[in-house]
């Protein structure tokens, strides 16, 4: 199956404005040849140790065989639950590949213990946890690596026999799984994170899992050709001109799916497109909608819709709304598609879409935090069982939750967005997610929503990194029954709160308006919460 696209208004006008020139500058060719000069001279260095993914496809075929038969081996035996630890472009892409495939797999991307918990209770005598780290040292995989290793060894399992490793050569995971005689997976280094869905780390776990990741490969060949030609037709070139180059830059992409059999697409695009182009104060923003979104009938002039379809050449025929973006195809070859697309806009916007300078420093405050354990700020007031914190300019004329509330708002700028972040259990609190739609319509603007700290990994690069224009709610949950962390001086319950405090005090320090919601008593909490913010 191919990718068919169809673009209409603003969207088809940015394709004839830019389409052509691309062509003539010969960069879909150049994307496939690997050419770093297509991104300026400061991305160069960059971008010549980042395309490997042109030819992950090639490089990928024998990897197809061997995780076919340590699944066998695995099966055989009487192992069939695989546990996924890993963040970002590490979990991002098996989780969309086996949902679309029907395959279960576990993926652990959270550090709330109440969730490692869950997942340690889950058939441990029949698991096979897979660690996947392109760095080697992902804090938040060591974390759950050391508490399967601690389960596995209490219930009597030798770990060497139930974990797999996924990491860049040399990476200091590699060194630790060969010393523990851990089974290795080698991935390309010449592959960023968020393009790494069709190399090991995309395919070990979901062919583990059960995944027919061969035929992944097939369709993601079978299109390859159309991305790498030079032409008016050239889907990839289509995508990322639609995206990038409407005048006014529509810089926020609504992504929803209404009729594609790809399952969870838009979560996955959403790590491409924020930590690709959220940076130098530009970049595409990525909101994640369903078909009853606020976004899609507000008629924003700064959202580009994007609708996952199953045949785009038909859709555009039934009643929509003009100018929107529609695209179908298999999952390879959409993968491959959206890869080429980001790329293409990042020359568009005047950026380097392969790195990503703000992810880190999340990150290096929450390790402060660990490390040196300051007391807690105490919170501005409390309101039932939510303790509120923020920046003065959220917290400090309010005495309520909703005068909080409304403060929060009245910072968000015209062509501005709200982020919320939940830093809590998603598995206790699903319902959190709810609180995009409610806000999106209460304010009028595009709402993004991530499960932290899943979300550093992704949108966490934009907010720091892009146009300084959002305004962001932070929800966090004190710890019923905490988890150690084996060998670690901190706990997985102090680990979130570190992450959390963290990621707060970097958006402060951007000068971002922070609203931070921590829930005591999350069960009585909830309810409370949603009535504020109604």
């Amino acid at each position: 199956m191919t990718v068919s696209i169809h673009v209409s208004g603003d969207a088809k006008a940015a394709v004839e404005r830019h389409v052509p020139q691309l062509v003539a500058d010969l960069v879909a060719s150049g994307i496939t040849a690997q050419d770093p000069a297509l991104w300026g001279a400061d991305a160069e260095a960059e971008a010549s140790k980042r395309l490997g993914w042109t030819e992950a496809v090639a490089i990928s075929r024998p990897l197809v065989q061997q995780i076919a038969d340590l699944r066998a081996l695995f099966v055989e035996s009487g192992i069939d639950n695989f546990v996924l630890a890993g963040m970002g472009g590490s979990s991002l892409a098996p989780e969309v590949i086996t949902k679309t495939l029907g395959v279960e797999l576990t993926i652990l991307d959270s550090t709330a213990p109440e969730q490692i918990r869950s997942a340690l209770a889950d058939r441990l005598e029949t698991t096979v946890l897979i660690a996947s780290s392109k760095s080697g040292g992902t804090l938040e995989t060591d974390s759950q690596r050391r508490a399967y290793e601690s389960a596995f060894r209490a219930a009597g399992i030798d770990p060497a026999e139930r974990i797999v490793i996924v990491t860049d050569p040399g990476s200091p995971l590699q060194k630790l799984a060969t010393d523990a005689g851990y089974r290795v997976f080698l991935a390309d280094p010449n592959v960023g994170g968020r393009y790494s869905a069709l190399t090991a780390f995309g395919l070990v776990p979901s062919g583990l899992a059960g995944a027919d990741i061969g035929e992944l490969l097939d369709e993601a060949d079978a299109f390859s050709l159309n991305l790498a030609e030079d032409g008016a037709d050239n889907v990839g070139l289509i995508l990322g001109a639609a995206l990038a180059g409407t005048q006014p830059l529509r810089d926020k992409t609504g992504i929803v799916s209404d009729g594609t059999h790809v399952v969870g697409f838009a979560d996955w695009a959403e790590q491409l497109i924020a930590e690709s182009t959220g940076k130098s104060g530009k970049g595409l923003l990525p909101v994640v909608l369903d078909l009853e979104s606020p976004e899609l009938t507000e008629n924003l002039p700064d959202v580009q819709i994007v609708r996952l379809v199953g045949d785009a050449g038909a859709f555009h025929l039934r009643e929509r709304h003009p100018g929107e973006v529609l695209i179908s195809g298999s999952l390879g070859a959409l993968i491959l598609t959206w890869e080429y697309a980001i790329a293409v806009a990042g020359r568009l916007l005047g950026i380097d879409p392969f790195d990503q300078p703000d992810v880190e420093s999340a990150k290096a405050a929450a390790r402060g935090l660990l490390d040196d354990r300051p007391e807690p700020v105490a919170p501005s007031f409390v309101e039932g069982g939510i303790e509120v914190r923020g920046t003065a300019d959220v917290v400090s004329a309010a005495g309520t939750l909703a005068g909080a509330v409304d403060a929060l708002l009245a910072q968000l700028p015209a062509d501005g967005y709200v982020a919320v972040m939940a830093y809590v259990d998603r598995l206790a609190l699903p319902e959190l997610a709810d609180l995009r739609d409610l806000l999106a319509a209460r304010s009028g603007r595009p709402v993004t929503f991530g499960w932290g700290p899943r979300f550093l990994h992704s949108t966490g690069q934009y907010h720091k990194g892009g146009p300084a224009t959002g305004v962001f709610l932070q929800i966090t949950a004190d710890t019923v029954d905490d988890l150690a962390i084996p060998d670690r001086p901190f706990t997985f319950g102090q680990l979130i709160q570190a992450q959390a405090a963290g990621d707060a005090g970097v958006l402060a320090e951007h000068g971002r308006p922070v609203l931070r919601l921590n829930l005591t008593d999350a069960a009585n909490d909830v309810p409370t919460l949603f009535s504020a913010l109604r």
